[in-house]
């Protein structure tokens, strides 16, 4: 693996924010005394998360002194793993796939589209808006080729999707994460083929009069639904998820507090994804959007 070094431009200092800095407190006491340095990974992506999705020295330091861990073992694991930025990125970092698989199946056409639309690998672009990176093997091989940009995937590629969902981010048009062709996650391509009646709920969901749900109805205001589909992250077994438990609009997700986002990421699926997919920032940009055509 090729020599990975500190970025010669650093800020003077870096430290958590009251928030994560509480979340931080929780991972470590997963551990039993003595065993705090089993965090160091948790800590460091959360540190990287907050300081625009790179990793800056200073930040290195603050992880090992929380943790109680000699500042050149937090550098090496830092060093060690590529999922960890050394230098800036841009506010959309995309990592490209170019292992056997993605290559076979397009990758590097999508190399060439990041050359037109972003620059040379490893540069930002002049906005901050872009930057790439060819990476190993995502594990999306069946959805291949694939890109990651920030904590999403984007598959089933062709240089043309490709073209437009990089257009989308740069116009701050919300863009759906997963296949980019007509695919249910990793099915074939022609659709699934086994599982395909209905299935039994996973939840039992709470009386929509519970003093700790969101503002539910029993249907689409004036008989039409939003289409939820269109927040990045929400894919349309989770919009049929919302839908059973009466979540129509985009408004009901703008207004929802923490208490309501609680209530809700219990039952989905994979948790914490409401946070960090920025559900309600983007319906309260919808409603605003939808406000000013009115």
């Amino acid at each position: 693996m090729a020599v990975r070094r500190l970025d010669p431009n650093q800020p003077k200092e870096f430290a958590f924010t009251p928030e994560n800095l509480r979340w931080a407190q929780t991972v470590i006491g997963r551990y039993p005394p003595g065993k705090q340095a089993a965090a160091v990974l948790p800590l460091l992506w959360r540190a990287q998360e907050q300081h625009n999705f790179w990793l800056p020295e200073p930040a290195i330091r603050y992880v090992a002194d929380i943790l109680d861990m000699p500042y050149i073992r937090v550098y090496e694991i830092a060093t060690f793993y590529t999922m960890f930025n050394l230098s800036p990125v841009g506010r959309y970092h995309v990592q490209l796939c170019g292992t056997t698989p993605c290559m076979l199946r397009g990758s590097e056409d999508l190399k060439r589209v990041c050359r037109t639309m972003i620059g040379e690998e490893g540069q930002v672009t002049a906005d901050g808006t872009f930057s790439w990176v060819e990476v190993e093997c995502l594990g999306a091989c069946v959805n291949a080729p694939a890109v990651q940009i920030n904590a999403d995937y984007f598959e089933d590629l062709s240089p043309d999707s490709f073209t437009l969902l990089l257009a989308k981010l740069r116009e701050g048009v919300p863009v759906k994460p997963g296949p980019q062709v007509n695919r249910q996650f990793s099915a074939p391509a022609s659709g699934p083929k086994t599982l395909t009646g209905e299935t039994t709920p996973h939840f039992e969901p709470r009386a929509k009069g519970s003093d700790h749900a969101p503002r539910l109805l029993d249907e689409p205001e004036d008989g039409k639904a939003d289409d939820l589909k269109v927040i990045a992250g929400i894919g349309p077994e989770i919009e049929k998820l919302l839908n059973s438990l009466g979540v129509y609009h985009f408004r009901q997700i703008a207004d929802w507090t923490a208490e309501d986002v609680a209530w809700v990421d219990s039952r989905l699926s994979f948790k914490g994804r409401i946070d960090r997919e920025k559900w309600i920032e983007q319906a309260r940009a919808l409603v605003s959007k939808e406000k000013l055509s009115v």
